[in-house]
């Protein structure tokens, strides 16, 4: 995860940053890790940002 609040991170696939703005869905595991799910706004792929 980037330390940029503005940026969720890199997408996976094609290494474009994520804008906070395409955050789709953010959740705690029973383990209390923060999880999240984006659609990266380059190749339109739903990805957990890196």
């Amino acid at each position: 995860m980037n330390s940029d609040a503005s940026e969720l991170g890199r997408c996976p696939e094609c290494g474009e940053r994520i804008p906070e703005t395409w955050l789709l869905i953010q959740y705690e595991t029973s383990d209390g890790k923060t999880r999240i799910w984006a659609e990266c706004p380059a190749c339109e792929t739903v990805v957990s940002p890196e």
